[in-house]
């Protein structure tokens, strides 16, 4: 049964194209098969019917993987306004069989490289890894579009398609449209022969054989839907051994198939299918739209829009029909496309301007439109526990993006929290740690960038030789990874995240391996860069009930072992080396701190003669001589004019402008260093006197050292900075800044002047008179210098 009643009935079409898929569906109608045969893996066949399932929605995939190596994996999407999608649903509704007769997933698996054709008459699957050489390949390819555009004078293959088939009303003969592009893609085959597409020859050759078989068994009675790229190649004669030839000593592996969920996104070009479309959610309007589908599409703009707070009222969108209807008459198409759409919303709609229209083209020409399938279809088991979970947990997979807030406080957060970072340790990343929008640094919030993927089915299905659930795999890759981690900061950033994600299992494994390599390793860099993660692990015991004895204990002989090895690791490093390590030393103190809070005493203190010591020697960097200096100063354990005294060592004529220069960067570096200019003139001063004093030629070689330093400040203290050093303190020299108060500073505290800001530091820190009192005497805490009589310099610490 062909087109006109002779052969098989052969529906050549571009995939994922609602113009096909209803010229697909009108001729399926007038021709009544007995059998229809559609280009995809014959594995798919027993999976069939799950397409009539009412839980399965579109856009789905098929998914094909090596039973033994999951991540070599094909997908074949489809969408409502597919046409492979259509004629699946029209025979399942009237319980005509289908066939799926492409070449199997079992060959083009072994065979490793892509089966993607690239433009959608050729058809094909999409990989979901492999790609790599293909692109010199893709480019030597034959686009039947382009050249059937070119041919009939257009310049964009889209614009062309869209005009011919698309846009055209299903009325008059439903076979023509199939002769017609049959008829031009057999000229190109006899042009161009394969067109570059080798694979499509074998591919070719199965799908002969399949529409042999099914012609004995239904005589006539066959309509094949495939690519129109194939329609030629099906048509051709030759004998079932030649055919046969051309299969035989294909390799061969053992797959699994089954549905997943996929996105509109996905469908898109720049999601990454070749075959796909620039426009699937404006195609999928054009597709389900009964009438007036530029009207609809206006209607649906204006909605968004107004989502969105802008003003838009029924008039706009009555003009904006007008000028997309009169742009295409004027353009000579058949009815108003995208093109003449954008247009006309830029110019009604959005006054002019391009940017309200990204908004429509990501929401509605393209969208986030995410399928359903039925829990009847096969999965790994764990893929079944995951879903279970997600049902459980109330989280469920969305193709936009969307923030989600947890408090571990509660229960279910806390759950969700535990599944998140599991399923990060096993690869499957659904979500992304982010920072919190309220700003909070607490360890009982959590913030979480949550997109669920296509991909991520065939991370689940990677992810399943670890374990038949989500705790058994996650545990058992925790291990793996510890056993096999070989950087120091790689176990300790492991046995964090073990941490994070509750596997008590797990962390034994983990610990002995990161006790084994702390002992062995004698970096001190690595040490330092073990240390943050190992103790920022030690801060969740509270929140989430976690044992962290063993890992208290890891860490107090790491800090120990960091205090000893650091001040000889810092002599005589390079500019490079020296900045390396400022970092280390930025790290461990922070470290330092929270292991503190951890209830280790006297680690703070070991911390601070280290860097003393540092501070002091000679032979060490100046940058990171700076830097020590700097974070004694806001650990308030320098004396008065301590630290305008070893500024004033550092750059005395004696020291070299750049080792200067490296000092300034290392006490004054990072964003909070020109407040603390701003607040102490006397360090200004004697930064503004080094300066003046410095030759010309040693100024050309500190400025842009210099200008990154001052650079990271905000505009507003920089310009403070200038108003000041402008104004110049009288009489501030080197000598007097040691000993005497620059204009504006007392020689003492102001008593009654810093009790003025206790009040609002107790509102803020929501603390009652006595633990305030309490606190002010201290030494530590937010409020140990306002109460310390520490001086002028306590401002800082107030700000």
């Amino acid at each position: 049964m062909s087109e006109r009643g002779r052969g098989p009935l052969l529906l050549g079409v571009r995939h994922h194209g609602p113009g096909s898929a209803r010229a697909v569906r009108a001729a399926l109608d007038a021709a009544g098969p007995g059998v229809v045969l559609v280009e995809g893996p014959p594995e798919a066949d027993a999976l069939v019917s799950l397409a009539a399932d009412e839980d399965m929605v579109p856009p789905v995939a098929l998914l094909a993987h090596v039973v033994d190596e999951p991540g070599r994996s094909a997908f074949w999407p489809l969408a409502d306004f597919s046409p492979e999608w259509v004629a699946i649903r029209w025979a399942l509704e009237r319980d005509v069989p289908v066939r799926f007769i492409d070449l199997p997933a079992a060959h083009s698996l072994a065979l490793r490289e892509p089966a993607v054709t690239p433009d959608d008459p050729e058809g094909g699957e999409e990989r979901g890894e492999d790609h790599g050489g293909e692109d010199v390949r893709e480019a030597m390819r034959v686009d039947p579009l382009a050249v059937l555009a070119e041919t009939a004078g257009h310049d964009d293959p889209e614009r062309w398609w869209e005009d011919v088939v698309e846009h055209r009303a299903g009325a008059g003969d439903a076979f023509a449209p199939f002769e017609a592009l049959g008829e031009a893609m057999g000229a190109l085959r006899e042009e161009y022969g394969d067109g570059g597409h080798e694979r499509d020859l074998v591919r070719e050759a199965y799908m002969r054989l399949q529409l042999r078989s099914a012609q004995k068994e239904f005589a006539d009675r066959v309509a094949v839907v495939c690519g129109a790229w194939h329609v030629p190649a099906l048509r051709v004669k030759t004998t079932v051994a030649a055919d046969r030839a051309v299969l035989k000593g294909l390799p061969k592996v053992k797959v699994d198939m089954t549905w997943v969920p996929w996105t509109h996104r996905r469908l898109a070009r720049a999601g990454g299918y070749g075959a796909g479309i620039d426009s699937p959610g404006w195609y999928g309007h054009l597709f389900s739209a009964p009438d007036r589908p530029v009207e609809r599409w206006m209607t649906k703009v204006a909605g968004l829009f107004r989502d969105e707070d802008r003003i838009v009222s029924p008039a706009h969108v009555i003009e904006a029909v007008r000028l997309a209807e009169t742009l295409a008459a004027m353009r000579g198409r058949p009815l108003a496309g995208l093109t003449e759409a954008t247009d006309a919303i830029r110019a009604v709609m959005c006054e002019g301007s391009d940017v309200p229209l990204s908004l429509v083209h990501d929401k509605l020409v393209v969208g986030d439109v995410l399928g359903e399938v039925p829990d009847a279809a096969p999965a790994v088991p764990l893929q079944r526990d995951l879903t279970r979970l997600q049902r459980s947990l109330r989280l469920k997979p969305e193709a936009l993006e969307r923030e989600l807030e947890l408090d571990l406080r509660k229960e279910n957060d806390a759950a969700r929290s535990r599944l998140l970072h599991r399923l990060r340790l096993l690869d499957v990343g659904w979500g992304e740690p982010a920072r919190s929008v309220r700003g909070s640094t607490g360890t009982f919030r959590e913030t979480w960038r949550l997109r669920w993927e296509p991909e991520l089915s065939v991370r689940v299905a990677e992810a399943g030789i670890w374990g038949t659930t989500v705790l058994s795999a996650a545990t058992a890759r925790a291990e793996a990874d510890a056993i096999g981690g070989q950087a120091l900061a790689d176990v300790t950033a492991l046995a964090e995240r073990c941490l994070l994600a509750e596997l008590p299992q797990a962390l034994p494994v983990v610990m002995r391996v990161l006790a084994d390599r702390a002992a062995m390793d004698t970096d001190v860099g690595h040490l330092a860069q073990a240390l943050p993660a190992l103790v920022r692990s030690l801060r969740y015991g509270d929140v989430r009930g976690t044992d962290t004895q063993a890992l208290s204990e890891v860490a107090a002989g790491l800090a120990e072992r960091v205090f000893v090895g650091l001040p000889p690791a810092c002599a005589g490093l390079d500019g490079d080396a020296a900045a390396e390590m400022r970092g280390h030393v930025d790290a461990v103190h922070g470290a330092v701190g929270l292991l503190e809070d951890g209830g280790t005493a006297g680690h703070r203190g070991r911390w601070h003669s280290v860097l003393r010591v540092l501070a002091a020697r000679d032979s060490v960097a100046g940058v990171i001589r700076g830097r020590c200096a700097r974070l004694l100063h806001d650990d308030q354990q320098l004396a008065g004019g301590e630290a305008a005294r070893l500024m004033g060592l550092a750059l005395s004529p004696g020291t070299g402008p750049a080792e200067a220069a490296a000092w300034i960067e290392g006490f004054v570096g990072g964003g909070s260093g020109g407040l603390l200019l701003v607040h102490d003139e006397r360090l200004l001063t004697l930064v503004d006197d080094w300066l003046t004093g410095v030759s010309a030629d040693a100024f050309t070689d500190v400025l842009p050292l210099l200008r990154r330093t001052f650079s990271a400040y905000e505009s507003g203290v920089r310009r403070t900075l200038g108003e000041l050093v402008r104004r110049g303190p009288a009489g501030a020299g080197p000598t007097a800044a040691v000993g005497t108060a620059p204009p504006g500073f007392a020689p003492g505290l102001d008593q009654a002047r810093a009790d003025a800001v206790l009040p609002v530091l107790r509102l803020l820190l929501g603390t009652d008179d006595a633990d305030a009192g309490a606190t002010s005497g201290s030494g530590s805490g937010s409020d140990a210098g306002a109460g310390s009589g520490r001086g002028d310099n306590d401002l800082v610490g107030v700000a």
